[in-house]
């Protein structure tokens, strides 16, 4: 039999990370076993369902490179299926109308909560029969077993067991005829012949009363995992107040949509030691039975350091590529400058987001508007001026702008004047790029250019004049 899952999201908000999670688990689970998976658009919460929330869905996924081989299947384009199978359970007997008003359910519950018992359907209409009291729209219950258990064998919590007695008469259509969550999920899942059902283990509680309507429809349950939920640093359930949680916002903060896959794969399961999974090693690894039982916490740090691992080690074209949309977002236009993929192999040992990689790489596109002040004042003092001037001629002289030929300048010149390398490069550095931290000088002059270095080396020394008047 082919394995068959599902990743089922609301579109009432942008893709959670928990959520971007499980899709992962969930895609991992179907490549892993040659099965399929599918995407599915839990809908039917029309006040709450936004076209700008399925777009932001599917642009997450995308992202991520998690390809779906069926869908997106929106719940709302199948209400004729829903009402189908809602009229078949009428029909068996197997679901009812019930004509209860608000009014005496809030009595049945008043009343259980006095005498402590748990709250829940007292079976009025089940016992009683389908008759209308009149004006009273009736929902529709679904006749759930009133004795016995109800067994889950989760691959990730274990056996649980339900038992029928505390599982009151779910309500299948609501007073206007629109299904409701558990319902419509139950008739997804039958009709797309799902197998697998990997998710949050906020739905535990949900599963008993869907095997419950599988079985009454003669269908085979699928095999249930529920993931736990991922907390913030405090042990709370991860949310905004933690930072980002949008799986998009990741994204625009400048992390590679690998290096957050990577994180994901390993909050809650581990192979070992390992930290750095590829995708393949991913797809051949991963084993839903060996996810944590426990909820797992969400660390920005090691997030940070995953991302640094991958934008220092993938491929220089694949950073430039993704650091050109963030360049642009700066007003940058990677084309008037130096090639990124040299940007990248100058900055890629130090960024750890490609955010402050494009923030850091700027300079080599634009130039700067201003020295940072402390930087300028402890380096460009009028003692440096005239090794400036003498660096400037040389640089002039050079005819082949390389990394190797800029730094035997920049020694000659330093060893002419006394002076260290280090006590020559960094006037020279905040000189060019107007701060004190850069790459390497002569990797980071190559990357300016002859033309701006030499303009840069004269505004230097306008700065020394203007500053600290005419030089000594």
């Amino acid at each position: 039999m082919t394995v068959r899952t599902r990743f089922a999201p609301s579109p009432t908000g942008y893709l959670h990370i928990g959520g971007a999670r499980t899709a992962l688990f969930c895609w991992l689970h179907a490549r892993k076993h040659g099965g399929v998976f599918v995407l599915r658009i839990e809908d039917t919460d029309l006040k709450r369902s936004t076209a700008e929330s399925v777009n932001a869905i599917l642009e997450g996924m995308t992202w991520l490179a998690l390809e779906y081989d069926e869908g997106p299947f929106y719940q709302t384009k199948r209400f004729d299926r829903y009402r189908a199978v809602i009229q078949q359970l009428l029909d068996e007997d197997k679901a009812y109308r019930c004509y209860c008003s608000k009014e005496r359910l809030e009595r049945v519950r008043a009343q259980q909560l006095k005498k402590k018992q748990k709250p829940r359907y007292d079976g009025h209409c089940r016992e009683h029969g389908d008759s209308s009291p009149g004006s009273v729209a009736p929902v529709v219950r679904f006749k759930n077993p009133l004795d016995g258990n109800v067994i889950v064998d989760d691959l990730i919590k274990g056996r649980v067991i339900f038992s029928n007695a505390e599982l009151d008469d779910l309500i299948i259509a609501r007073s206007d005829g629109s299904p409701t969550y558990n319902f419509t999920v139950v008739v997804d899942d039958m009709d797309m012949g799902i197998t697998d059902v990997i998710r949050g283990d906020d739905h535990l509680n949900n599963t008993p009363r869907q095997i419950n309507i599988l079985n009454a429809l003669g269908v085979k349950t699928p095999t249930y995992a529920h993931v736990p939920m991922i907390l913030g640093a405090d042990g709370q359930r991860l949310s905004k107040r933690h930072g980002a949680v949008s799986t998009m916002q990741f994204r625009e903060e400048g992390f590679l949509a690998e290096a957050l896959l990577n994180y994901l794969v390993r909050l809650g399961w581990s192979h070992g030691d390992q930290e750095i999974f590829s995708i393949d090693e991913m797809i051949n690894l991963f084993d839903i039975k060996n996810v944590q039982r426990s909820a797992a916490s969400f660390d920005c740090e090691k997030l940070l350091w995953l991302n640094q691992h991958y934008i220092k080690t993938s491929d220089r074209a694949h950073i430039a590529h993704h650091l050109s949309r963030h360049l642009g977002q700066l007003g940058v236009d990677p084309v008037a400058g130096p090639p990124l993929v040299n940007v990248v192999e100058a900055l890629r040992e130090r960024a750890k987001t490609l955010v402050k990689m494009a923030e850091s790489s700027a300079v080599y596109y634009r130039g700067f508007d201003h020295y940072e002040e402390k930087d300028a004042t402890k380096f460009l003092k009028p003692e440096i001026s005239g090794a400036l001037a003498d660096l400037r001629k040389r640089f002039a002289r050079v005819l082949n702008w390389t990394a190797e030929g800029i730094h035997q300048v920049i020694q000659e010149t330093a060893e002419a004047h006394g002076l260290k390398l280090g006590k020559m490069a960094q006037p020279v550095r905040v000189a060019v790029v107007g701060r004190a931290v850069s790459p390497p000088i002569d990797v980071t002059l190559a990357l300016v250019g002859q033309e701006k270095t030499l303009a840069a080396l004269d505004r230097a020394q306008t700065y020394i004049r203007q500053r600290h008047g005419r030089p000594t």
